[in-house]
């Protein structure tokens, strides 16, 4: 049998149910500290003589002598004293005799539920012998019985860290991502309140079985403690692709909501590839913000990600040029924005500045948007939020991005505020 150690929890969680070695009885110490609250055993006289045998045996690794014995001592036992010896002697008996120490669950099970049952067992070896049970019927693959086994082991005061993540496990692996979810929150938080850092894999493995589900919301808390805990350009891109870029993602989403997804990514300096650059741009350009695109493929080439064959890209850069050419100064659209009935000329020009980085200009232009109404408010919060990220102004940002209520855009925006709490790796 497998034992499931701290340091390779993680991929235990990510590969299918394996199984675990015995658990030891109570360390010496434990043991001392029972004996001296739990009265010593009384054999009955026909069980003595039998269980001195046995005892000797097992401890000289004679097994075929000892095996005949312990057979004696469990027919001849009468009291909770005797019951409890013969089921230590067939417990003991049951895993030295195991062949290069694959111990067979059903050879131990039965003794190991004697010794649960019988009220001699000193607590230490309770709590040990509840969570073997609770792994010999994990592998089984009865859940509910595994669950019960572990709940009682920590009720006794089994400790191993590696306990809440089996159990997290087997919730998962039955179905019950929601609760798995939860519980795997929570062990974690203490990991993290006892100053230890989480495997980046369990952040992985909870993202994809909540994925799985469809369980959306549960995924997305996911993506953003991911990303606190290691806020690399890659994590970055993978879950915003995951969230909602990719095919199939978590969220569909239109193209202005992807863009404010690549433009989370571009400030994270986390556009990955040619596909990244020239689908960014090709989506700016889609929306009339030329500026954008071009710039989005002047950084990419800059950044080697863009060859200079792309047809792709030369084409998206030769239609930039030409709309921007076209465009003209964006000066008298300011005047007319601020003096429209409603804001969304306002808003309109307010985008174009911010695809082409003047967002000082932006901002102005987004807010008298929201005075005037008439405009999406959700939108033009997250662009407003967008530009003053961008500008430096950390505190007015974050306040934008948390005026952004409906779905799919508070999303959005909350992985603006993950990215604006969390320092890049």
């Amino acid at each position: 049998m497998k034992s499931i150690y701290r340091a390779a929890i993680a991929a235990a969680l990510l590969s299918g149910a394996g199984s675990i070695a015995l658990v030891t009885p109570a360390s010496a110490k434990e043991k001392k500290a029972e004996e001296a609250k739990t009265p010593p055993l009384k054999l009955s006289k026909d069980v003595q003589p039998l269980a001195a045998k046995a005892q000797a045996a097992i401890q000289a690794k004679d097994y075929a002598t000892a095996a005949p014995l312990v057979q004696q001592v469990s027919a001849a036992a009468k009291t909770d004293d005797d019951k409890y010896i013969a089921s230590v002697f067939e417990l003991q008996l049951a895993v030295g005799q195991s062949p290069n120490g694959q111990i067979d669950d059903n050879k131990i099970k039965p003794p190991l539920d004697a010794l649960i049952a019988n009220p001699r067992t000193p607590q230490a070896d309770q709590a040990r012998f509840n969570y073997q049970r609770g792994i010999i019927a994990a592998n089984a693959k009865q859940p509910q019985e595994a669950i019960a086994f572990f709940q009682r082991a920590q009720q006794l005061g089994y400790t191993d860290p590696n306990l809440p993540l089996q159990m997290v496990k087997i919730k998962m692996e039955s179905g019950d991502i929601a609760g798995g979810s939860a519980d795997l929150q929570k062990a974690m938080d203490a990991q993290i309140a006892a100053g230890q850092k989480p495997d980046e894999q369990l952040y992985r493995y909870a993202m994809a079985k909540t994925l799985q589900k469809r369980l959306i919301p549960d995924s997305i808390g996911w993506m953003k403690r991911y990303i606190t805990a290691y806020p690399t350009a890659k994590n970055w891109r993978d879950i915003v692709f995951v969230y909602g870029i990719q095919q199939g993602a978590a969220v569909t989403l239109d193209k202005a909501q992807k863009v404010d997804l690549f433009r989370l990514l571009r400030r994270e300096k986390a556009m990955a590839d040619q596909f990244d650059y020239e689908i960014y741009a090709q989506y700016a350009i889609d929306l009339g913000l030329p500026n954008e695109g071009k710039a989005v493929i002047d950084e990419g080439r800059a950044a080697g990600k863009l060859p200079a064959d792309s047809v792709t890209a030369n084409d998206l850069y030769r239609v930039a040029k030409q709309a921007i050419a076209n465009e003209g100064s964006l000066d008298p659209l300011d005047a007319k924005s601020k003096a429209a009935a409603n804001g969304k000329l306002a808003a309109g020009t307010a985008d174009a500045h911010l695809g082409a980085g003047n967002y000082a200009k932006a901002i102005e232009l987004y807010k008298v948007a929201l005075q005037k109404g008439g405009v999406d408010a959700d939108a033009i919060n997250t662009h407003l939020g967008i530009a003053l990220a961008n500008s430096g102004d950390t505190a007015g940002a974050k306040a934008a991005f948390e005026a952004v209520k409906g779905a799919p855009r508070a999303d959005i925006a909350s992985f603006w505020l993950t990215a604006l709490a969390t320092p890049a790796a």
